[in-house]
């Protein structure tokens, strides 16, 4: 079972580089904070499948961090643009 959760996180690090095309090509600035929103969704469930899978409970505490840091991002950002749905 733990090779799935292995391949599972394989196939999300590669959906990151998806999202990093989009940093670069993004037309504005709502696309742009959206994949680094993207990064931060990808790398929690990374982070829960190797925990999972490598018996490893700190990296459960890590993408729990994560999840507030994003958070945290997303709220700074839609206040200081004030301009989030043009």
């Amino acid at each position: 079972m733990s090779a799935w959760y292995l391949g599972a996180a394989l196939f999300l690090l590669l959906n990151l580089f998806a999202g990093l095309l989009r940093v670069f090509r993004g037309p504005t600035h709502a696309d742009r904070m959206l994949s680094v929103e993207l990064f931060g969704t990808t790398t929690v469930a990374m982070l829960l499948l190797l925990a999972y899978a490598m018996d490893m409970t700190a990296l459960l505490d890590v993408a729990l961090l994560l999840v507030l840091l994003a958070v945290v991002a997303t709220i700074a950002f839609v206040r200081g643009t004030g301009k989030f749905f043009r």
